[in-house]
């Protein structure tokens, strides 16, 4: 039995905490997690943390995404009341860590287009250049100015007036425009009218003269990345250390400034490969996409099998639409077992499109190993149809609903014994590389 050490679980995964509070040979704690009638969550720790090593397993679920943001709002405020509660540490035990995944699309050159020179100014012909051309005599300081008049020349033709601004555009007698102050007198004595144009800057009516920028295929609008945000929430609430499995993207560990221990599923996904997958010697590891291709051939390296890729490259049509992704597979599968290597499916669309083109390239049997089940969406209903033979996910969320839809085409594998050793690891300060170990 482990002394000193409190395990605090929240709503996400009850099954979880149950399972590693036994293996370490201790209760949960007692806490009141409810919500009020406005949604405001409540908490309420019952047993005394003070001076305690407090571990609080809460994971990230898909699905319903308000069930998803409730639970990460639980866990900040649980890691808040073990603060005031004078705990002396609080790990945030996360297996699978929220918003690691966004955005998941590559992002084109910062900045947006800018007008390419030579072009008409009814049409919409753009660069994606993000950097000028660094500045020089006789070379354009940007794109679309040939040398340094031609912004003045644009300037003097313009016919855009600005209301009572100080510096609106007039117009002489003789047709040589001039800028005047405030609609008086101009240079030299000159009497100016003021050029009444037919809109101004601030014009809503005349919407047809009005330039509007209109984005190409390619060119993606900013997109939040929320992993920088939920690293800040976690360590503002208090969290002194986190432990998680698998993430998406290994970099997330840098958006924080308290330890971050990453777990690994392979170990799980090795073990069932050689005990479950007969004559897996002459089977194929395949990532579905580039992304996953370290992960999957660290597996095939090390078990001595081959490996394949499936390209997956992604070309948008307009920039409302979704994105049609078109596959090609690097490798032979042919009259070959296929085993795909994933972390996480989320919709099934990736790992489904894989299995429905290594059916057609000849593979006898599918498996599709993943780390993370989320199965969220019209994802199960995908499975079912698809030419996946079999699925093993780990129990890094809840996996009983989708048991009960998927049947025998679903295996599990439990997490909890590599949980528990790392909590216990962590309290004693033992060193916990022994479960980095991929052999």
């Amino acid at each position: 039995m482990v002394r000193n050490i409190v395990v605090l679980g929240g709503n996400s995964h009850p099954a979880l905490v149950e399972s590693v509070c036994n293996m370490l040979g201790l209760p949960p704690c007692n806490r009141i997690l409810t919500k009020f009638s406005s949604g405001e969550s409540r908490c309420e720790i019952q047993d005394s943390v003070r001076g305690k090593d407090v571990f609080i397993i809460q994971t990230g679920l898909g699905g319903n995404g308000s069930r998803l943001n409730d639970h990460f709002m639980d866990l900040c405020i649980m890691i808040s009341a073990c603060k005031t509660g004078s705990a002396r540490r609080v790990t945030a035990v996360l297996p699978l860590f929220p918003y690691s995944r966004q955005p998941d699309l590559p992002y084109k050159k910062a900045g947006a287009p800018l007008f390419k020179a030579g072009s008409e100014s009814g049409k919409k012909d753009y660069t994606f250049e993000s950097v000028p051309a660094t500045p020089a005599p006789g070379i354009p300081q940007s794109d679309g100015l040939g040398n340094a008049n031609d912004i003045t020349n644009r300037l003097l033709k313009t016919s855009l007036t600005n209301g009572a601004g100080a510096m609106s555009p007039v117009k002489q007698s003789n047709g040589d425009a001039y800028f005047g102050v405030n609609g008086v007198n101009g240079v030299n004595g000159v009497n100016a009218t003021r050029h009444l144009g037919s809109y101004t800057t601030h014009d809503y009516e005349n919407v047809s003269h009005v330039h509007a920028f209109q984005a190409k295929p390619g060119y993606k609008q900013w997109v939040a990345q929320a992993g920088t945000l939920v690293a800040n929430l976690l360590t503002c609430a208090g969290a002194d250390h986190v432990i998680t499995m698998d993430l998406h993207d290994p970099q997330v560990q840098g958006f924080f400034d308290v330890p971050v221990d990453n777990l690994y599923g392979r170990p799980l996904l090795k073990q069932y490969i050689r005990q479950h997958i007969p004559n897996y010697k002459d089977a194929v590891i395949i990532s579905p996409d580039a992304g996953g291709a370290k992960r999957a051939t660290a597996i095939a390296d090390s078990m001595g099998v081959q490996f394949a890729l499936i390209h997956k490259e992604r070309r948008p049509t307009k920039i409302t639409d979704r994105q049609n992704a078109s596959m090609m597979l690097v490798g032979d599968v042919a009259n070959r077992v296929c085993i795909l290597i994933d972390d996480l499916a989320d919709t099934g669309n990736t790992i489904t499109r894989a299995a429905k083109l290594l059916k057609k390239e000849g593979a006898t049997k599918i498996y599709a190993l993943l780390t993370h089940g989320v199965f969220s969406g019209d994802a199960i209903n995908r499975i079912q149809a698809s030419a996946i033979d079999k699925v093993v996910v780990t129990n890094s969320v809840p996996q009983h609903e989708h048991k009960a839809l998927l049947g025998s085409k679903l295996d599990v594998l439990d997490i909890s014994p590599i949980f528990a050793e790392a909590i216990r690891r962590v309290h004693h300060g033992e060193s916990i590389s022994v479960l980095f170990n991929h052999e």
